[in-house]
């Protein structure tokens, strides 16, 4: 991992698991998505946090919000004190809902590098 990428990975893994907690405590669920609360408020959080780290580290940006939604995965394992035998399932959930983020990254990344780019990823 270059140096460059520490950061915004440890921001992202730390956001994750603390939006997931955060929410586990103030809804009283296990899973916080079983709650509106997940949905209104903390996944658009999530979302818009994906965007901002791709605005500030626009190389890659996909990898934020995969970072970050996978460290709810990780925090919902904690929660729960155990893996679980569907987590590759859930492993595989936390990658769809992080689709958004992954949009919302790279759109933002465009505008950090304040340079307009194809989605591709290609000069024109």
């Amino acid at each position: 991992m270059r140096q460059g990428s520490v950061l915004p990975f440890t921001m992202a893994g730390a956001a994750g698991v603390l939006l997931w907690l955060t929410a586990s405590l103030l809804t009283g669920k296990r899973e916080p998505w079983d709650a509106s609360v997940y949905w209104v408020v903390v996944y658009p959080l999530a979302i818009a946090i994906a965007a901002t780290l791709g605005y500030r580290y626009p190389e890659r940006p996909w990898r934020w919000a995969v970072a970050l939604f996978e460290a709810q995965f990780l925090a919902m394992c904690l929660r729960n004190g155990e893996l679980g035998n569907l987590w590759p399932l859930g492993m595989a959930l936390f990658g769809v809902i992080a689709l958004p983020g992954v949009l919302a990254a790279r759109l933002a990344s465009r505008l950090g590098a304040g340079v307009v780019r194809p989605l591709d990823g290609r000069s024109k």
